[in-house]
């Protein structure tokens, strides 16, 4: 696939390539303070509206695990193991704190190791609940309320509901260019490749958001006008947490356009918001985060994870799915058996693809998988 990629993508690409990016390392030179998180579920307007800058914990596809091995066994997921190996190493000591939720027990497995080694100046646990009604709401409404104060304790600030406001109004704003951009990705001849896309939503969550808007808004007017069209087929790409650029482009290496995706890496993080309304920010941010989180983690949701993604398969015009899984990821693990077999009953082309975090040594039978599953598409 011949993408000559120029200009701001150029730059974006170089930037989410890196776990300290320039922009970062910019912020940090300025005395900006940093707060790390692990999950989509975060509110990081809160953060942002304390003058902080919110960063999410990536691997970005690295394979090393020695450190982490001492204290999360080989049966946890490999990007767990990743993430804790760098926080151990080093990596992440530009880290001001960091916040912990629920999202899985790996996940929370990580970064409780992670404190018993190195210890936190700041750590908060955000409690998300695992179901959708009228009393988990409220908790949930409760548990920002409780986020805030912490941060506004910790680092020695005030939060207001005007700044809270400011925030959401942005993040906002960035949410419905994202949908501009993915339109753009899934449109007929489209203007952006999936591994584009993944570099511009990975350093969506390591910048500024107010640095990350104007980035925005200047590649999207680059690529107008943009078509790529030497490609196999159409894909998209679903399951486990998916950081890794590379993986992306072996996909598309050999032909298989990722033209959108259902990941938490992608349109998982920001595709169902609703706009905030005016009033309680902290009722608008539990609704908005609560209420529209897209993972198998939620009980009893299956069917809204499956609909999001046969309207993304719809949307993109997709050939075929690729559903990815971390080994020993539980929870997509299970989930993607489902989605499979939904896919399947629709006539939709889709590969069940398991595989270890960041080897480069398993490239080779994915490429082997990944081309047989075109194969299969191309006879249809």
């Amino acid at each position: 696939m011949d993408n000559q990629v120029t200009g701001d993508m150029e730059e974006i690409i170089r930037q989410s390539e890196l776990i300290e990016n320039d922009y970062l390392k910019k912020w940090k030179r300025e005395g900006g303070r940093v707060v790390g998180y692990i999950c989509i579920s975060t509110p990081t307007e809160v953060i942002e509206a304390g003058g902080l800058l919110p960063y999410r914990i990536r691997a970005l596809g690295s394979s090393r695990t020695e450190l982490a091995d001492a204290h999360l066994s080989r049966f946890n997921c490999s990007f767990c193991r990743s993430c804790l190996h760098l926080g151990l190493d080093g990596t992440y000591d530009f880290l001001d704190g960091i916040i912990e939720t629920n999202g899985c027990d790996h996940l929370r497995g990580m970064i409780e190791n992670w404190d018993y080694v190195k210890k936190f100046d700041f750590l908060h646990y955000l409690k998300v609940p695992h179901i959708v009604d009228r009393d988990s709401l409220n908790y949930y409404e409760e548990e920002l309320r409780l986020y805030k104060k912490a941060i506004e304790n910790y680092f020695d600030l005030v939060i207001t509901d005007e700044e809270l406001w400011g925030q959401i109004e942005r993040h906002d704003r960035i949410r419905d260019k994202l949908r501009t951009l993915y339109a753009m990705r899934e449109k007929d001849k489209p203007a952006f490749t999936g591994a584009e896309v993944l570099s511009i939503v990975l350093l969506a969550t390591a910048v500024h958001s107010e640095t990350f808007e104007e980035l925005l808004d200047r590649v999207i007017e680059e690529r107008k006008g943009k078509e790529i069209s030497d490609y196999r087929a159409r894909l998209l790409l679903a399951g486990s947490a998916t950081d890794e650029i590379e993986f992306v482009k072996t996909i598309e290496g050999i032909g298989g356009l990722v033209v959108s995706d259902a990941l938490c890496y992608g349109s998982r993080a920001f595709w169902p918001r609703q706009r905030g309304k005016k009033g309680d920010p902290f009722n608008v941010l539990a609704r908005m985060y609560l209420e529209n989180l897209i993972c198998p983690r939620m009980f009893n949701d299956f069917s809204t994870r499956r609909d999001f993604v046969f309207s993304a398969v719809d949307r993109a015009k997709a050939d075929g799915v690729i559903l990815v899984q971390n080994k020993f990821c539980d929870i997509h693990g299970v989930d993607n058996v489902q989605l499979r077999i939904a896919l399947e009953r629709k006539d939709i082309p889709v590969l069940q693809l398991e595989k270890e975090y960041g080897a480069t040594a398993d490239l080779g039978r994915i490429k082997t998988r990944v081309q047989a599953f075109l194969e299969r598409i191309g006879e249809r």
